[in-house]
């Protein structure tokens, strides 16, 4: 399976020249051999916070059209990211995946909002965990959000239930960049499944992103990695390496939930 990150700038609150530059780099960087590309977080605004309610997608409306069209344009699945998304009167974090064909297959509100960057005072948090979904190819995936990486309940549930690999889109900082990859690599260890993450970069006059998108594999060994510039990722992986590993370490056949507590 051939993969495709973009790591790029995201530009606050001007998604007009954000989606200019995911144009330009999916006319540059897929190929005939990429199967799927994968977006940062908040890829329409940025952290334009304050004007969200303003300039926030409505029901993802532009969104899910312009990545409709790209998806089919290149035929590729495409893991868009998350976008500021306007709905029932409140403003999401909202993850979404197209399939080459442009239908939507997946969409989550990111659960987890980041208090480091003030996001509970202007968006609402999700009430519903990421589910498993299956692409094109009938790879088994889920997609998960940044701050949501700190609480290892959220892929443990579709992980246990077949999913093959995680991607997790984010803005992360720069200041905490060593958790981003030692939280990554648990994911992968302990679920025994791929973690595709795709982050921003640049600074966008508040925070310094840490680009460092990365595939680590369901052994927790990194595959692939960029470092904190603008660049592209391409890799490909061997889903059936999932099964490999929860052949070799089974540790959902393993799991005492009667015992665990918090």
């Amino acid at each position: 399976m051939n993969i495709e990150i973009f790591q790029f700038k995201v530009e606050p609150a001007n998604v007009t020249l954000n989606e200019q530059t995911i144009s330009k780099w999916f006319e540059k960087y897929v190929t005939d051999e990429t199967d799927l590309v994968v977006l940062p977080e908040m890829w329409n605004n940025g952290y334009a916070l304050p004007q969200l309610h303003q300039i926030a997608d409505q029901d993802l409306t532009q969104s899910y059209a312009f990545i409709s069209k790209l998806a089919k344009q290149y035929q590729v699945d495409v893991v868009a990211g998350s976008v500021s998304n306007s709905k029932n009167n409140h403003i999401y974090n909202s993850a979404f995946t197209v399939a080459k064909d442009g239908t939507l297959i997946n969409s989550y509100d990111k659960v987890h909002l980041v208090p480091m960057l003030d996001e509970p005072k202007f968006m609402t948090a999700g009430s519903v965990v990421p589910e498993k979904f299956k692409l094109t190819n009938g790879v088994e995936a889920t997609q998960i959000i940044c701050y949501d990486l700190r609480f290892p309940e959220l892929l443990r549930y579709p992980a246990k239930n077949g999913a093959q690999i995680a991607f997790y889109v984010a803005q992360w900082p720069e200041v905490r960049a060593s958790h981003w990859l030692a939280l990554l690599q648990a994911r992968a260890i302990e679920n025994n499944i791929f973690i595709v993450a795709c982050n921003g970069c640049g600074d966008d006059g508040n925070t310094l992103y840490a680009g460092k998108s990365v595939v680590i594999n369901p052994n927790g060994e990194i595959v692939a990695q960029l470092k904190e510039k603008e660049d592209h990722l391409t890799c490909d992986i061997d889903v059936n390496e999932v099964e490999q590993q929860r052949v070799a370490i089974p540790v959902f056949d393993n799991l005492r939930p009667e015992l665990y507590k918090y």
